[in-house]
């Protein structure tokens, strides 16, 4: 994270436990235990993923007093709470559906490089003694990288019961990019 200023102990505070959850989520992520399923390897790195954007959603409501806001962290952790149940809950069908080589090489390669930008914007998100837009900054890019993987995922041949959920994960990470963006302005 950019750190170019002073910053007060709120701040400080935020901005490390922040920190603390980006490096583990992104080494969870990058070391997910992967398989010759696309179904699989999405669940494995989203689980990750999403329980990244619920500690996040925490560390805000520690110090956040703008309801919108505040509003929007709570529905992040009921939504992606829920989200991570449901894709446990068909993890052991989702093995089922395999894949050739030659796809989940592509499709790994795609989100690598979504993990790999995810995780060099949200460590470079311009921080300010703003938490709030601070958050926002840093969930921006947290929720483009969980759009941009469900879409990779959904290229391919994957197991039925995982396509509601990667089309829940699109469509509400959208309209809470366009909220947050508002908010930022």
């Amino acid at each position: 994270m950019n750190r170019s200023c002073n910053f007060s102990n709120v701040t400080n505070d935020y901005l490390a436990f922040y920190d603390g959850i980006l490096c583990d989520m992104i080494d969870e992520m990058t070391h997910a235990d992967l398989s010759d399923s696309i179904s699989h390897n999405f669940i494995t790195q989203m689980i990750p993923h999403h329980q990244g954007a619920i500690e996040m959603s925490r560390n805000l409501l520690r110090y956040t007093t703008h309801i919108p806001l505040e509003n929007l962290a709570l529905r992040i952790i009921t939504e992606q709470t829920r989200s991570i149940s449901h894709m446990r809950a068909i993890l052991c069908s989702c093995d089922a559906v395999h894949n050739s080589k030659e796809d989940l090489c592509c499709y790994q390669t795609r989100t690598k490089k979504i993990i790999r930008t995810m995780s060099c914007e949200m460590k470079h998100a311009c921080a300010s003694n703003c938490v709030n837009c601070n958050f926002i900054r840093e969930m921006i890019p947290h929720h483009c990288a969980a759009i941009a993987m469900s879409e990779n995922t959904l290229r391919y041949c994957i197991c039925p019961e995982l396509i509601p959920i990667l089309d829940r994960i699109i469509r509400s990470q959208k309209r809470e990019v366009c909220q947050m963006r508002c908010l930022l302005q």
